[in-house]
């Protein structure tokens, strides 16, 4: 298709979407004019033709393999529409405080990538303005949670989806004697225990299981017993759910199947348990999708992507990334349409088959995704995803939950260190929760 009938066939779009807002055919109220004031959406109509010799600003930070497919993807777009993209490439540590100083100073950059909108919901564009009120149905409904205002406002389009999940060390498990889990009949939470304990009993490793020190994974264990730390109607812990939870985690801590002195240092600050599973000190490792890339070039072992253990519920927790204009961009127009760009089937197909993330479009989801290494380990995470609780993605998506993890993981870290019993610091947990929520809730 030329630039010049995709710029027909977009003009069109948008005016059959600006007029379907403007007669009022979407339940619930929607935003008019800015966040916080209900009204009739007025979609603006756009013709892409006309950003040429326009440029844009994209602050982004990388996860390693995503930078090169982003910026082939970025050089597409700037030839198929006559315009020019400023990467900026930031420490993910700098990010925020760097979008931050440059909204109070009057120069914010026209796109960010971002890992949560905690920091910038007052500040971003409302998509729909230029892409339609229906756009954010061409996403999983799960990922969209996160992005959407309080009167639907579509802030940002989650741009790849993580799962939480375990890895286990095969050669380990056929030293031991001890069956590999099956992919399709996931273990319960003892089982994967029993068999963790049995492998490092028989081939004589440091651990039999290691978690990173890190409030989104342990959530991953609460939702497996059918708990979150927050949600739609606030601080929704479930106290005894919690406890049983976190227990066994104690428990493997206190008689050594778990690294002890691993979480009691660092503070609150995340550390990962991946050089542990790299060093074969353990044979089950709780962490997630994105280690697969790193495991498939530095792990001399033979090793392999594990179903998530049940309890209550099945499945693992869910984090990712999003793509936003901001308002204040000095071409939110432009902004708009390149988020849209980005995150298109094809576009957004190689951005996360270079990172190896998942998707989150619903085309993508439906139909898979082939991946050029370690298929198999992928297929486990996808089939993950269907088992995984709408709990998770609710948790992901309020203002309070970044804080409330960290609050797990302090409390967790005195739990180990003796200086509580879990039943109290669960309760102190649920008490911050409840607090931060008060604090953050719009």
């Amino acid at each position: 298709m030329t630039m010049r009938t995709r710029a027909r066939t977009m003009t069109a779009l948008l005016a059959l979407a600006a007029m379907t807002g403007l007669a009022g055919c979407a339940p619930g109220p929607i935003v008019e004019d800015g966040p916080g004031e209900a009204g009739t959406l007025e979609v603006q109509k756009v013709n892409p033709a006309d950003f040429a010799g326009q440029s844009l600003s994209y602050v982004y930070f990388t996860d390693g393999p995503d930078e090169a497919a982003t910026r082939e993807l970025i050089a597409s777009f700037e030839e198929e529409y006559d315009v020019t993209v400023n990467l900026e490439v930031l420490p993910y540590s700098d990010l925020v405080t760097s979008v931050q100083a440059r909204l109070s100073g009057g120069n914010a950059p026209d796109v960010v990538r971002l890992t949560g909108l905690t920091d910038f919901r007052a500040d971003l564009l409302d998509l729909r303005t230029y892409l339609g009120e229906d756009y954010a149905e061409e996403f999983v409904d799960g990922p969209v949670k996160g992005v959407l205002g309080e009167y639907g406002e579509m802030l940002a389009v989650p741009s790849d989806l993580t799962l939480n999940g375990p890895f286990i060390n095969v050669d380990l498990f056929n030293e031991a004697g001890v069956p590999l889990p099956d992919s399709e009949d996931p273990w319960t939470w003892d089982e994967m225990i029993d068999a963790a304990t049995k492998v490092q009993e028989a081939t004589d490793t440091e651990y039999a299981f290691a978690i990173d020190k890190s409030g989104h994974r342990v959530s991953t264990v609460l939702s497996q017993y059918g708990t979150a730390l927050v949600g739609d109607d606030g601080a929704v812990l479930d106290e005894a759910k919690a406890v049983e939870a976190l227990q066994p985690l104690v428990d493997m801590m206190a008689d050594g199947r778990m690294p002890r002195d691993f979480w009691l240092g660092s503070g609150s600050r995340y550390e990962g348990a991946n050089d542990i599973f790299l060093a074969q000190q353990t044979p089950v490792y709780l962490s997630g999708n994105w280690q697969v890339g790193q495991f498939a070039d530095n792990a001399d072992f033979t090793w392999a992507a594990a179903p998530n253990p049940c309890a209550d519920e099945c499945g693992g927790f869910p984090g990712g990334k999003y793509m936003g204009a901001l308002a204040e961009g000095p071409n939110p127009a432009l902004g708009a349409f390149f988020v849209q760009y980005m995150n298109t089937t094809k576009a957004q197909q190689k951005f996360i088959v270079a990172g190896g993330f998942l998707p989150t479009r619903v085309d993508l989801t439906e139909r898979g995704v082939q991946y050029p290494v370690r298929q198999e380990d992928m297929d486990v995470f996808f089939a993950d995803l269907a088992r995984t609780p709408d709990l998770g993605y609710e948790a992901n998506s309020q203002p309070s939950y970044t804080g409330a993890s960290l609050e797990l993981v302090d409390e967790l870290a005195l739990v180990v260190a003796g200086e509580k019993d879990t039943t109290t610091a669960v309760s102190d947990l649920k008490a911050k929760s409840e607090q931060l929520v008060e604090e953050l809730q719009p």
